[in-house]
Formats: structure tokens, sequence, C-alpha cells
């Protein structure tokens, strides 16, 4: 497994946000953690990167114990996050957004991966000297994964991409998770729209009040009774 999660629990404060969490992801294809607002999802990311730190259990990466590092270092060996809300620096423009992606790489491919970012979305390319607070909700979340992408990452985490898009800008960030799968970026995908990450995924987590309930195949969990009941609508 290129991630696993051993038993972690995270605190904040006296709340338990996860209870003893294990997750596998493997070194290809989507994993998604699906599940209710407050189940712990995104802390799970959080804690991935280095932006909580467990009170409880272990986190490995390519065979090694990431738990206790910092954030920068945890990005240093692969793993770029996508935060929930994007997160972009309106300030800047598009192609400047992009290159703080590359902040920490000191290899010469840099220029290459911006001329691919720019091929993946045309659309940052037109407005790549156009201040980032001026884009559209799905465009921000155009940059704000082409920025990941531009750290050349070995483990793509992605907080809900979907959130307050338009039906049409929703299948098309499903799209662009797609290709990006394909292209063998493994990605964990936290998301509420349940159907897009079932449909996305090899693999599926259901996280229920900070623990995991369920897990298994997407397509057996897209039919389990429980989930079409609750993250379906069915």
């Amino acid at each position: 497994m290129l991630l696993e999660l051993r038993g972690v629990t995270v605190h904040y404060r006296k709340v338990a946000a996860l209870k003893g969490v294990s997750v596998e992801v493997p070194a290809a294809g989507l994993v998604t953690i699906i599940g209710s607002n407050g189940a712990g999802k995104s802390t799970a990311l959080r804690t991935i990167s280095g932006l909580v730190r467990p009170s409880a259990g272990e986190l490995y990466f390519a065979g090694e114990r990431i738990d206790m590092l910092p954030p920068e270092k945890i990005v240093a060996r692969g793993i770029a996050h996508v935060p929930e809300g994007r997160r972009i620096f309106p300030g800047l423009t598009v192609e400047e957004n992009l290159r703080t992606g590359a902040f920490l790489r000191r290899d010469t491919g840099v220029e290459r991966d911006l001329t691919e970012v720019y091929a993946n979305f045309p659309r940052l390319k037109e407005r790549r000297q156009q201040w980032a607070r001026t884009l559209s909700g799905g465009e921000q979340q155009m940059l704000a994964i082409g920025r990941a992408l531009m750290a050349r990452p070995k483990l793509l985490l992605l907080d809900e991409p979907s959130m307050g898009l338009s039906p049409l800008m929703v299948r098309e960030i499903g799209r662009i998770v797609g290709e990006i799968v394909a292209r063998g970026v493994p990605v964990v995908l936290v998301e509420q729209n349940a159907e897009l990450a079932l449909r996305l995924a090899r693999y599926a987590y259901v996280f229920e009040t900070g623990s995991v309930v369920l897990h298994g195949p997407a397509a057996t969990l897209h039919d389990n009774a429980h989930v079409r009941r609750a993250y379906l609508g069915a």
C-alpha cells in the first residue's frame, strides 16, 4: 500500500474527530471517503497532510512513518492536498498561483509541467495573467487542482472538489479527476456527492461520527442498502 492509516485517533480539544480509523490506499486508482457533515472526512485528509496531529495511531507513506512530520516535509515526500474551499491565493495571478505549487521543487521540469497543466486546463491558460479572485468557482477549483499537480505528487488528496459548483461544472471536475487517475496519479477523494465519488472510485470508505462503518469496492458499496438510503437518496 502507498498510504496506510493504522488506528488513527484525532482530537479537537476533548472531542474525538477520528476514532481508531484505519484506511489503506494503493499505488494506483482512486479511493473515496464518503459520509455526512462532521463525519471526520476532512480531518482524515488534514491528518494525512500533517495539518493535524493524531493523538493515537500511525500513518505510513511509501513504507515510511509520517505522522510526526511537519506539513512541508510531507509535501516534499509527494503528498499534495487540495483543501475544501479551494484556498487559492486571490491576490496572485493564475500563473503565480500555479508556480507556488512547485515551490519546494528543485528539478528542471517545472516549465514542462506548467505547459502540461495548461494543456489539461485550457481555461487556465486563457486566464494565466488574470487575478485568481476574478475566476468563477469552477475555474478556481481547476486552479487549485492544477497548483497541486505542479508539485508532481505521488498522491493527490482532494477535499470536496464539487462543492458549490453547477451540475455542468461538477461533471467537468469529475472528468478531470478521472483523467488524473488515468495518468497514473493515485487520488484520495473526500466528497459529499456520493454518486460522483462512487462512480470515480475503485474502493470506498464510509465514515460516520469519526469511525469507519463500511468499506469495500466502490461498486459494491453503491449497491449497499445503507449507503443507498443514507447517501444516494434511494
